[in-house]
This record gives structure tokens, sequence and C-alpha cells, in this order.
């Protein structure tokens, strides 16, 4: 399914609204002046503040993204794209998902399959 590429510039956030912030490797491919996103690089939250009920609660943040569907035909570094569509499921401390990340801002001009 064709969507924008995910860039280390887009605003994405967990499902309790605690920032993604993409690490990339990718040095050669810039998309809107940042580097293109790709399967193989590191998607770490901050500021989740998501508890588990209970007394008292027990806190259970979002800690890192695993993006799960990368772009078929576009590679950089022959590592595949992430698109703005890509499906992702946001992790806890206890490796427990707890639901997908949504990205919020993106750029719009690249498109990829």
């Amino acid at each position: 399914m064709p969507g924008p590429i995910y860039h280390v510039g887009a605003t994405a956030i967990c499902p309790h609204g605690g920032q993604v912030n993409t690490v990339s490797s990718n040095v050669r491919v810039l998309v809107n002046g940042m580097p293109a996103a790709t399967i193989a690089d590191t998607s770490l939250v901050a500021g989740c503040a998501f508890q588990l009920p209970g007394t008292p609660p027990i806190p259970s943040p979002c800690l890192r993204v695993q993006w799960l569907v990368p772009a078929v035909r576009v590679q950089v570094m022959g590592q595949p794209v992430l698109l703005q569509t890509s499906p992702s499921l946001c992790f806890s401390p206890a490796q427990l998902p707890q639901g997908p990340a949504s990205v919020i801002v993106n750029q719009p001009r690249v498109i990829a399959t």
C-alpha cells in the first residue's frame, strides 16, 4: 500500500500521547531535509504517562516502537523505508504491546510502495 515516506523529523505519538523519537543511521537519503527512516532504525518513546490500574497505580509507559510492515519496493542503504501508513506497536518495559503509534505530522511529497 503506497504512502508518504516516514522521516526522522516527523511527529509521531504513542497511544497515550508520548513523543516518538526515531534515530536513523541513514546519512544518504533525505526527505524534507531529514533522513528517511528505515525498518532497521530505532524508535523510542519519551513522555508516556500510562499507568496500569491498581493501588497504587503501576507505571507502564511505552518505551519503544516496533514498526511491522515497511515499504516493499523502496530501500535506503539496503533497508526498506518506513511509511506514514506502516503499522506499528508500542511496547512497555515488560515488552507488552500497548497499541499502535500514530504519525501526526509527516512530509506529503515523497510517496513509496
